[in-house]
């Protein structure tokens, strides 16, 4: 229904989707080749951005090709690999959240045992985890979805294979479906909330015992990841309560427009929130693009001689 609209809003798309790539990829560059960010927390900041790229990668290009094209269609195998991948991306990314907030629980609450806690194997191991718990929240609905009988229309009234617009094209009843979905969602977004909302309050009870120098130390150290927690959490919240609302509230395309929003928003703002929060990760994005600007630099020097 956009019209004469639609390569605006494919340009702010691949837009987006390029700074997306652009400033996921540099984390994970500098965090995996700047020895001066060799702790646990950027191991799981570029791991997290790592989920963030394939999370949008999902979608995105998809959504893209069909800005260009009238009619878009996929593979039945595609649609379900797509919500699959999709759905355990956005979880695991969750887990991830949660992960970094243990560990800045450790490094606050516990700095003496911190080092000798949080081992390589024990960071894997976390990692490790958070991937575990996205494919088991995911795997029940997804599976329950290949086995129904669709056998009458085949467009999904979405911007991708979402598991509501999919299951409108089940013949049969999805009562279990429903209950299913939403059961593992709870799971899902309870636990980690749940999880770092104790790490937090476990930080802020330490934080009132320290003094003005260290309180503000360690409430640096929290303040990107909190902002990060606070942005997603939020936006999943209200993309989840639109889902449930009746139709008269919230259109087909009021909630696409949400979830696509949300699906670009958080790995958006990742990056730029990190980058401009944090000391460390600034100074050695920045040192990077000097050595990239110093290279090119000489390349072009050389080729011209």
């Amino acid at each position: 229904n956009l019209g004469e609209k639609k390569m605006i809003v494919f340009v702010f798309l691949l837009l987006g989707y390029i700074i997306i790539l652009g400033g996921n990829s540099m984390i994970i560059f500098v965090a995996t080749t700047d020895p001066k960010l060799a702790s646990p927390m950027y191991f799981f900041l570029y791991n997290l951005s790592l989920v963030d790229m394939v999370y949008t990668t999902t979608t995105i290009p998809n959504m893209l090709s069909s800005f260009l094209s009238d009619v878009t269609t996929i593979s039945v195998l595609g649609c379900f690999t797509q919500m699959f991948v999709f759905i355990q991306f956005a979880v695991t990314g969750r887990a991830m959240l949660t992960v970094m907030a243990y560990d800045r629980y450790m490094a606050i609450c516990n700095p003496l045992r911190y080092t000798a806690a949080m081992t390589r194997p024990v960071q894997l191991l976390l990692v490790g985890g958070a991937w575990v718990f996205g494919a088991l929240c995911t795997l029940p609905a997804s599976v329950l979805a290949w086995q129904r009988p669709y056998c009458g229309p085949n467009v999904v009234r979405h911007a991708w294979c979402d598991p509501s617009s999919l299951r409108r094209l089940v013949c049969g009843n999805t009562s279990v479906d429903n209950i299913v979905s939403i059961t593992f969602a709870l799971v899902a977004m309870l636990t980690t909330g749940v999880l770092i909302l104790t790490s937090y309050i476990l930080i802020g009870v330490s934080i009132s015992r320290m003094g003005v120098a260290q309180r503000l130390k360690a409430f640096t150290t929290c303040t990107a990841h909190l902002t990060v927690v606070s942005i997603s959490y939020t936006a999943a919240s209200f993309v989840y309560i639109s889902y449930r609302l009746s139709e008269s509230l919230f259109l087909f395309q009021v909630r696409m427009i949400v979830s696509v929003l949300y699906s670009a928003l958080t790995p958006f703002l990742n990056p730029l929130i990190y980058s401009l929060r944090n000391k460390e990760l600034k100074d050695s994005i920045r040192r990077t693009l000097k050595l990239i600007m110093v290279g090119f630099l000489f390349y072009f020097h050389v080729i011209s001689f």
